[in-house]
């Protein structure tokens, strides 16, 4: 992997091509303490509905990626964007409307709550790494959940952050190219899903790992399909889904939260 040709960051001197890997590396680990593991995005319902089986698994996951892996890619070039601009030159107003509209096009709570919960507790990771106050900055955007001073009325809800543009974002500061970016990140999201089918089903090692491996060319093909789409012309259709995050609080038992 290379490093792009970026403006420079808080850090003095660009980053090696070794460096930037094995930070990409570090980012898209499931171990990043950013809470991924305990969220299944639906999954959990079809699987109690015995609606998803393991059958079913390498279709679901294609459609998945036609679906919300492009858009999630899209987002996520859209907040690399973001972040290769000049040190002072970060816009907040954009970053609010990446967000906002990303939230708008995900129809089920859970599923933005998740989402939420994990763009900011991964910016909140990066930043325990190093100062970065492009990050700093897209972190507090919207200020705390709280009352501003001399604020009238309801407090103002923070907004949210969400996974997709701020993995992105964080990529484009740390100098990572933006495919390089895009597919980690899409790979990421499939093994995590991938890794909450194990304990949903009896899907065993090996056949979650060749699960894994199969869908490759089709993270690849779906990342380079983001390229030609911009966050104003992208959709996602999956009603199951919505429904399994929607149908989600209502489980009897539940291992994830969402």
């Amino acid at each position: 992997m290379r490093p792009v040709d970026l403006l420079p960051t808080s850090e003095p001197f660009p980053p090696s091509a070794d460096l930037t890997g094995l930070r990409l590396l570090q980012l898209a680990d499931s171990a990043l303490p950013i809470g991924s593991l305990t969220h299944s995005f639906g999954l959990e319902s079809l699987v109690a509905k015995e609606i998803l089986t393991k059958k079913h698994l390498a279709s679901f996951f294609r459609g998945y990626l036609e679906e919300a892996g492009m858009m999630d890619a899209v987002f996520c070039r859209e907040g690399w964007r973001l972040g290769s601009v000049k040190e002072g030159e970060f816009s907040s107003s954009r970053w609010r409307e990446i967000n906002e509209l990303f939230s708008a096009l995900k129809p089920a709570r859970e599923t933005r709550s998740a989402s939420s919960s994990l763009g900011d507790n991964f910016l909140c990771a990066v930043l325990a790494c190093g100062d970065f106050p492009l990050l700093r900055e897209a972190l507090a955007a919207d200020g705390p959940d709280r009352k501003r001073p001399g604020q009238m009325g309801p407090k103002r809800k923070r907004m949210p952050i969400h996974h997709s543009p701020a993995f992105g974002l964080a990529c484009a500061v740390l100098r990572i190219d933006q495919d390089h970016a895009t597919l980690s990140y899409l790979h990421q999201s499939v093994a995590s899903l991938v890794s909450a089918c194990q304990r949903l089903m009896p899907l065993g090692q090996r056949e979650a790992m060749r699960l894994v491996w199969d869908l490759k060319p089709t993270i690849i093909e779906t990342a380079e399909r983001s390229r030609m789409r911009g966050i104003e012309d992208v959709s996602c259709s999956m009603p199951l889904l919505d429904w399994g995050s929607m149908e989600h609080p209502a489980l009897s038992t539940r291992l994830f939260i969402s």
